[in-house]
C-alpha cells in the first residue's frame, strides 16, 4: 500500500508529507484548495509527462516521493521481473524530480532508473481512476481488456500473442516475396546491371591508393631522374673523380699510412670504412628512384588517369571508397539471390503459416470459450453491483462478436470483438455505452467494474478522483459504502483513496485528510492535515452546509459518521 507521500514545490505546495493508512481514506477540501495537485503529484510518479507549470513559482525544481509497504507477493514478483527489489524492510520508494529546464530524474530506493522503468513499476503499485477512465470506458476496443482481466486470461493470452506475432512476421515476409512479378523482374534486371558494372571493373582493395602514388611518380618522373642521378654522382661515382665515396677512400688510405706513426689513426680508418658502406647504399638506393624503362611517361599517365576515373565513377554511384563499392557488390548479390530464390522461400513461409494457423485457431477458440463463460458471470456481477448503486432495472451485456475465421481476421487478442451494451431502463433495447450512459452512470459503471475485478487485480492502492461526479444523496452514500467494501475485502487486500466533494462518502471513510490553503510569509500554500474525530465532524458539516456551519449541521455530520461505525 501507499504508506506516505512527500511533495515538494508542486504548484502551491511548498512542502507536504502525507501518511496514509490502510482501508478507505478520503481527501476533501474547498474548491481550489489543491486536491487536484495531489493527483497530479501521484501522476508524476506514474510517469506522466512533466510540465513546467507544475513547479512552484520561483523554484528551479520540484520533487515527489512515494513510499510503498506491505507489498503482496504477486506485486513483489512482478517488480522483481523488472529488476526492482524491496529493501531489507520490504519497502519500495519511488521518486521523481523535475526541473524548469525540462530535465526529469526517476529513482527507486535512491537508485536512478529510466522513467519508463519507473512507469512500469508504478503500474504494479497504484492506479488512479478519474474522469479520463470514464472516457476510456466509452471506447469499445478497451472492453475486451476488462473481460479478459475478469476471465484471468493473462497466461493464455501470452501464449497466443507469441504465435500471433509469428503469424504477422510470416505474413510480412510472404507479402514481400509476393510482389508484382513485373516489379520483381525489373528489380532483378537492375541488380544484375549493377553487379556486372562493378565486376567488370575488377577492383582490388587499396588499388586507388597505389595508382595515385604511381601517378604522382609519373607526373614528376623527369625531376626524379635528375635528382636521383645527382645524388648518385655526388656520392658514388662521377667522371671527375670527385664523388664523396672516392674522397672517403683516399682519406682511409691516408689514415692507414698515418697509423704506422699514430696508432689511434687506425680506429678512424675503420670508422670511415663503415661510412663507405652507408654512402654506397644511399647512392644506389637513390639511383633506383630513377626509372629509365618508361619510354613514354605521358602515355602511362593517361592510362593511369583513365583507370582512376573509372574507379571514381563507381565510387560516386556505389560508395566513397573501393571497399564501400565491394561491400555494395556483396549486398547486391545477396539481394539478387534472395529474389531469385524467393519462390522457394515463399513456399517455405506459406507451409510454415499453414502449420501455424491451426494452432492459432485452437488458441483463439479457447480464448473465445473462456470469454463466453466469463461474460455471463461478469454481466450478472455488474448488474448486481449497479443495482446496489441505485441503477436498478439495468440490463448489462458483454457482447462478444466472433470475426470471420480468415488469415487476416486475427488480432492481438484473438478472433473476438467485445463491446459492453447497456439498457438503463427496463424494456429498452441494449445499446452501446457511449449512446446511453450519462456522466454519473459512467462513474457507477466503472466503479462496478472495479469492484468486480478487485480480487483479480494485484494493484494494492486504488485512487478514485471525484467518483461521485453526477450523483448525490443516497447514491453517493452507496458509492462510499462500495469503496469501503473494496478496501475491507479480504480477497482484494486493497487500499482505497478517494478525492471527493460528497459528505456521504466522506462520512463513511476510515480515514480523512483535509486539503486547505493558508498564507505563509505572504504566499499561499496548500497543506494536507489528517483529521481527528471532531475535525471530521466539522469538515463533513462544511461540505453539507457551506460557510455557515450550524449546531444542527454538526449534529447531523456526527450522526452520519457514527452511523458508519
Amino acid at each position: 500500500m501507499l504508506s506516505s507521500l512527500h511533495i515538494e514545490n508542486i504548484a502551491v505546495i511548498k512542502s507536504a508529507d502525507i501518511d496514509f493508512s490502510d482501508g478507505f481514506t478520503v481527501l476533501t477540501g474547498e474548491t481550489g484548495a489543491g486536491k487536484s495537485i495531489i493527483i497530479d503529484s501521484i501522476n508524476l510518479i506514474l510517469g506522466a509527462k512533466q510540465s513546467r507549470d507544475l513547479i512552484r513559482s520561483g523554484e528551479d525544481s520540484a520533487q515527489v516521493s512515494a513510499l510503498f509497504s506491505e507489498l503482496p507477493e504477486s506485486t513483489a514478483s512482478k517488480l522483481c521481473e523488472l529488476g526492482i527489489s524491496p529493501d531489507e524492510d520490504g519497502l519500495i520508494m519511488l521518486s521523481r524530480t523535475i526541473t524548469t529546464s525540462g530535465k526529469s530524474t526517476a529513482r527507486v530506493n535512491g537508485r536512478v532508473i529510466p522513467l519508463s522503468l519507473e512507469r512500469e513499476a508504478a503500474k504494479q503499485l497504484i492506479a488512479i481512476h478519474g474522469q479520463h477512465d470514464n472516457m476510456i470506458l466509452l471506447e469499445p476496443e478497451n472492453h475486451i481488456v476488462y473481460l479478459d482481466e475478469y476471465a484471468g486470461l493473462s497466461s493464455e493470452l501470452g501464449e497466443y500473442t507469441k504465435n500471433y506475432e509469428k503469424l504477422c512476421e510470416l505474413n510480412r515476409r510472404i507479402s514481400e516475396l509476393s510482389r508484382n512479378e513485373r516489379e520483381k523482374a525489373q528489380r532483378i534486371e537492375f541488380l544484375k546491371f549493377q553487379i556486372d558494372e562493378i565486376e567488370a571493373a575488377k577492383l582490388k582493395p587499396n588499388e586507388e591508393e597505389i595508382l595515385m602514388k604511381k601517378r604522382a611518380k609519373l607526373q614528376n618522373s623527369e625531376k626524379i631522374n635528375q635528382l636521383s642521378r645527382s645524388v648518385y654522382s655526388a656520392l658514388y661515382q662521377n667522371e671527375k673523380g670527385t664523388a664523396a665515396l672516392d674522397k672517403v677512400r683516399r682519406s682511409m688510405r691516408a689514415l692507414d699510412a698515418l697509423s704506422v706513426v699514430i696508432p689511434d689513426a687506425e680506429e678512424l680508418s675503420a670508422r670511415l670504412e663503415a661510412l663507405t658502406y652507408e654512402l654506397e647504399d644511399i647512392a644506389l638506393t637513390a639511383q633506383a628512384f630513377a626509372d629509365d624503362s618508361i619510354d613514354d611517361p605521358t602515355a602511362q599517365l593517361d592510362k593511369l588517369e583513365t583507370r582512376l576515373d573509372e574507379i571514381s565513377k563507381l565510387e560516386r554511384k556505389y560508395g566513397d571508397t573501393i571497399e564501400d563499392v565491394l561491400a555494395f557488390l556483396s549486398k547486391t548479390k545477396g539481394e539478387l539471390e534472395t529474389i531469385e530464390l524467393s519462390e522457394e522461400r515463399l513456399t517455405d513461409y506459406i507451409n510454415e503459416r499453414a502449420q501455424l494457423l491451426p494452432i492459432l485457431a485452437a488458441q483463439a477458440d479457447e480464448l473465445s470459450e473462456r470469454r463466453s463463460e466469463a461474460a455471463k458471470q461478469l454481466e450478472e456481477r455488474i448488474i448486481e453491483e449497479l443495482a446496489y448503486l441505485d441503477m436498478k432495472g439495468v440490463t448489462f451485456s458483454a457482447g462478444i462478436t466472433r470475426r470471420a475465421d480468415s488469415d487476416d481476421a486475427y488480432t492481438r487478442r484473438g478472433l473476438d470483438d467485445v463491446e459492453f451494451l447497456i439498457s438503463t431502463n427496463r424494456g429498452e433495447p441494449l445499446k452501446p455505452l457511449a449512446k446511453i450512459a450519462s456522466g454519473g452512470e459512467l462513474s457507477r459503471i466503472m466503479l462496478a467494474i472495479k469492484s468486480v475485478l478487485a480480487n483479480r487485480d494485484s494493484i494494492s492502492t486504488l485512487i478514485f478522483d471525484e467518483v461521485d461526479t453526477g450523483v448525490s444523496g443516497k447514491t453517493s452514500q452507496k458509492i462510499g459504502i462500495k469503496l469501503r467494501e473494496l478496501a475491507k475485502s479480504e480477497s482484494s487486500n486493497m487500499q482505497v483513496l478517494c478525492v471527493t466533494h460528497s459528505a456521504q462518502i466522506a462520512a463513511i471513510a476510515d480515514n480523512h485528510c483535509l486539503i486547505a490553503k493558508r498564507e505563509v510569509d505572504g504566499r499561499v500554500s496548500t497543506s494536507i492535515t489528517p483529521l481527528d474525530s471532531e475535525g471530521r465532524v466539522r469538515e463533513v458539516a462544511r461540505i453539507m452546509g457551506g460557510i455557515n456551519i450550524t449546531d444542527r449541521l454538526l449534529e447531523t455530520a456526527r450522526e452520519m459518521i457514527n452511523e458508519k461505525l
